[in-house]
């Protein structure tokens, strides 16, 4: 007997995105990969300006959007006319959840603040990113997220110390900005489904204060003894080794092994255990000082040795390493593969597409992938129609009137 499908956690729950680009729109989709019914507002003109993003495109389209608009229902609203902020409150009274990232009194100034909306709906949790939070002097100033990474201190200490500071590589201030907003609506939600009254609240998420929440003891450290974090490249300062080392066909290698008992396996690997007893390696903080002798010591070995030899001696070893991986090589990763990371969707107008799996795992109630990013305004007849119970006089009305 072919067993039930699971239920998936979040399933039962209705969240209104109204966001574009990264922050807002990765939070919702989060939930939206593990049951959330995440319904999507745009402006009938243009719709979210990821739809049009991305590196590579594939003709013509977009490759980014499908994954961030993934188990999504999409509809068009137009939030500037007061009929249209009409049909918001509406839609507030049938949703858990609300995802907004405008900047701070954006949504105050159509009547759709978190106090107007509390009005309609005393249990509605609202999701508010925004480059420097609701409140403070800094709060109407425009903030992307490469801005909230400089602000939270993440991209003065990325990069070369002899080099201006560099970006990290992907979006992380947003992202880092959607997990918050994740964990805040779902404490939010058990605070609200486990009072009285079922008490909504809003979230208030900044970006700069994402970036800042990961930036480990560095003020602490500057406001008790002075110090201030610089840029240190690829090598984590007075930890040896712990480094990129370069591999015999040019690609690199990170191995991490500043533990004495992991320094041991690796200077066994490297058939150099003298290394361990000698005084400038022999403990961790003789390494910390003399790490910029001892990775010359460790990358002269390794670039004798392709990175898949390298790797097969050091796991064997129980030596922490790893390549590092390119899209090509992620692509190829039987780990990957395996784990369920690289998923094989169609897409309607894409075809065949490969997109990155449900992070985390949960044993009882996973997450999956239903379908991806869809048309503009596609599920407007299922919303409006079914939610809202428009007829068709009514629906076609609001098309005309260019509402919807």
């Amino acid at each position: 007997m072919e067993s039930m499908k699971a239920k998936k956690p979040l399933e039962g729950i209705r969240v209104l995105e109204f966001g574009s680009f990264i922050a807002g729109p990765f939070c919702s989709r989060l939930m939206a990969d593990f049951g959330a019914e995440v319904i999507k507002v745009e402006s009938p003109n243009s719709g979210d300006p990821l739809r049009n993003w991305g590196l590579a495109k594939y003709k013509g389209e977009s490759l980014w959007w499908p994954i961030q608009a993934r188990n999504k229902k999409c509809i068009t609203l137009n939030l500037k006319e007061e009929e249209g902020q009409e049909i918001v409150k509406k839609l507030v009274k049938e949703v858990d959840i609300i995802v907004e990232n405008f900047r701070p009194g954006t949504m105050e100034k159509w009547g759709l603040g978190y106090e107007d909306l509390k009005e309609v709906n005393p249990s509605i949790i609202m999701v508010r990113i925004s480059g420097f939070g609701q409140t403070g002097p800094y709060k109407e100033k425009a903030g992307f997220g490469s801005v909230g990474e400089a602000i939270g201190g993440i991209r003065h200490i990325t990069g070369y110390p002899d080099r201006p500071p560099t970006r990290v590589g992907v979006a992380i201030g947003d992202s880092l900005t959607a997990m918050f907003g994740v964990i805040g609506a779902l404490m939010a939600l058990h605070h609200r489904d486990n009072s009285p009254n079922r008490e909504g609240q809003f979230i208030d998420a900044a970006l700069y204060e994402s970036v800042f929440a990961i930036m480990e003891s560095s003020l602490t450290e500057y406001m008790k003894v002075g110090a201030i974090r610089e840029r240190t490249g690829t090598f984590l300062p007075k930890v040896a080794p712990s480094n990129n080392y370069p591999t015999k066909e040019g690609k690199w290698i990170v191995i991490g092994a500043n533990a004495d008992n992991i320094f041991k396996r690796l200077t066994k690997v490297m058939n150099m255990e003298e290394l361990a007893e000698d005084e400038r390696f022999a403990t961790h903080n003789a390494r910390g000082e003399n790490q910029e002798e001892l990775d010359e010591i460790i990358s002269d070995w390794t670039k004798n040795y392709g990175l898949e030899e390298l790797t097969k001696m050091l796991d064997e070893a129980g030596v922490p390493a790893g390549g590092i991986y390119t899209a090509e090589d992620i692509a190829n990763d039987i780990h990957y593969q395996a784990r369920d990371m690289i998923l094989k969707v169609m897409d309607k107008k894409l075809g065949e597409l490969y997109i990155p799996g449900v992070v985390p795992k949960l044993s009882e109630t996973p997450g999956e992938v239903e379908w991806t990013g869809p048309e503009i305004g596609e599920h407007n007849e299922e919303v409006y129609k079914e939610i809202l119970q428009f007829n068709d006089e009514e629906f076609a009305d609001l098309k005309e009137k260019g509402i919807i």
